[in-house]
C-alpha cells in the first residue's frame, strides 16, 4: 500500500530509493536468455545436419551394392554429394578408398591369366618409357612458360605421367610439397580423371577401337586406376586384363621417379648451398602390385579357379563402385576453390599431349 500523500513537494525521506539500472539489468537478462536458447538451438541443428548427411552418405553407398549402380555413376553420385552437403568423414573416405582400391586390384588378379597379363604389361613397356619422359619434359616446359609453382607443376606432371593420386602422393612427400601445393594438384587430377571416365568409352567405341587397343590407351592416357579398370571394364574383358596390366605396370615407376626426384632435390639444395639435408623421406612403394601378380599366378595355376571367378568379378566390382562414389565424395568445395586457372591449363594440355599421342601410336596396333 503507497504512504498518503505529502502536504508538501519535499521527497519523504522514510522511501527507499530508486533501483540504478534495473531495466538495464532485466534486458540484459532477457538478452543472455536468448543468446543461448539460439546457441542451443544452432547446436542442435549442426547435430541434426551432421546426422542427416551420414544417413544420406549410408543411402548412397547401399545403392552402391544394388545391381542399378555402376562406377561412372557413384563417381558423379558422390561429387554432387561433397559440393551439396559435405562429406560427413572425409579423412577417413580418403583412406578407405585408398585400402579398398588396393583390395579390388588384388582381386582382379583372380580373374586374369598371368601370361596374358605380362604380355600386356610387356606390350606396354615402351608406350610407358616413351609416354613418362614426353609427359614430364612437356609438364616442365609448360610450367615454365605459365609461371606455375615449381613443386605444383612437378606434381600435376607426375600424376599424369604415372598414376594420379598415388604418384602425387609420393613425390609430393619426397620434396616436402606444402599442402596447397598438393590441393591443386590433387584437384586438378581428380577433374580430368573424372572426365575421362565418361569420355574415353564413348571416343573408343567412336573410332572403332579394339579391346586390346582401348586398354593400352586407356591404361597410359587415364590417371587413376580407378578410372582405368572403370573405363575397360565398361568396353570389355580383354580391355580390362590390358588396361589394369598397363597401368600397374606404371604405376611401378612411382619408386626410380621418386628417386630421381628426391636426388634432384638434394642437389638444387646443396647447390643453394644447404648444408642441411633434411629428414630422409620414405618413399611409398606400390606393394599391392605384387598380390595382384600372386593372384594371377593362382589363377592360372590352381585347377578350379574359374569357378570362383563370377563371385569375385561381382566382389571386386561392387568395390570398385564404393571406391569411385569415396573418391567422387573427395572433392571439395575447397578443392575446387584451390584449382587455378592456369594449373589447370597444365593439366589440360598435358593430358591431351599423352592422349593424343598414345591414340595415334595405338591405331597401330593390331
Amino acid at each position: 500500500m503507497y504512504p498518503p500523500p505529502l502536504p508538501s513537494e519535499e521527497e519523504p525521506l522514510h522511501l527507499p530509493p530508486p533501483m540504478i539500472g534495473q531495466d538495464t539489468a532485466v534486458k540484459e537478462y532477457t538478452m543472455g536468455t536468448a543468446r543461448s536458447y539460439f546457441k542451443l538451438w544452432f547446436e542442435r541443428s549442426d547435430v541434426l545436419r551432421s546426422q542427416l548427411r551420414w544417413a544420406i552418405f549410408a543411402l548412397a553407398i547401399g545403392w552402391c551394392l544394388t545391381a542399378w549402380a555402376s562406377p561412372a555413376l557413384a563417381l558423379a553420385l558422390g561429387m554432387v554429394l561433397a559440393i551439396s552437403i559435405g562429406h560427413p568423414f572425409h579423412r577417413l573416405g580418403h583412406r578407405t578408398a585408398k585400402v579398398l582400391l588396393q583390395i579390388c586390384v588384388i582381386l582382379l588378379g583372380f580373374t586374369m591369366n598371368l601370361h596374358a597379363v605380362l604380355r600386356a604389361g610387356a606390350d606396354g613397356a615402351v608406350f610407358a618409357v616413351i609416354s613418362i619422359g614426353v609427359t614430364l619434359s612437356a609438364g616442365y616446359a609448360l610450367g615454365r612458360w605459365l609461371k606455375i609453382d615449381p613443386h605444383t607443376s612437378m606434381l600435376i606432371s607426375v600424376g599424369t605421367a604415372i598414376c594420379g593420386g598415388s604418384a602425387i602422393a609420393a613425390v609430393g612427400t619426397v620434396i616436402d610439397a606444402q599442402e596447397e601445393q598438393m590441393t591443386v594438384a590433387m584437384g586438378t587430377v581428380f577433374l580430368l580423371n573424372a572426365v575421362a571416365l565418361f569420355l574415353f568409352v564413348p571416343i573408343g567405341h567412336g573410332l572403332d577401337l579394339s579391346q586390346h587397343q582401348f586398354g593400352v590407351w586407356a591404361g597410359i592416357s587415364i590417371h587413376d586406376i580407378s578410372s582405368v579398370v572403370a573405363a575397360c571394364n565398361r568396353y570389355g574383358p580383354l580391355a580390362l586384363t590390358t588396361g589394369t596390366a598397363v597401368k600397374l605396370s606404371r604405376a611401378l615407376w612411382i619408386v626410380p621417379v621418386s628417386l630421381a626426384v628426391a636426388w634432384m632435390a638434394g642437389r638444387q639444395r646443396r647447390a643453394a648451398g644447404s648444408n642441411t639435408a633434411g629428414p630422409r623421406r620414405k618413399i611409398q612403394i606400390p606393394w599391392f602390385i605384387g598380390l595382384f601378380l600372386v593372384a594371377c599366378a593362382a589363377k592360372s595355376f590352381i585347377p578350379g579357379m574359374h569357378v570362383v571367378d563370377p563371385a569375385i568379378s561381382r566382389i571386386s566390382t561392387v568395390g570398385l563402385t564404393i571406391t569411385l562414389f569415396l573418391i567422387g565424395a573427395g572433392l571439395s568445395r575447397r578443392t575446387l576453390a584451390a584449382v587455378g586457372f592456369k594449373p589447370l591449363l597444365q593439366g589440360v594440355l598435358l593430358w591431351a599431349l599423352i592422349g593424343g599421342l598414345t591414340l595415334l601410336a595405338v591405331t597401330q596396333l593390331r
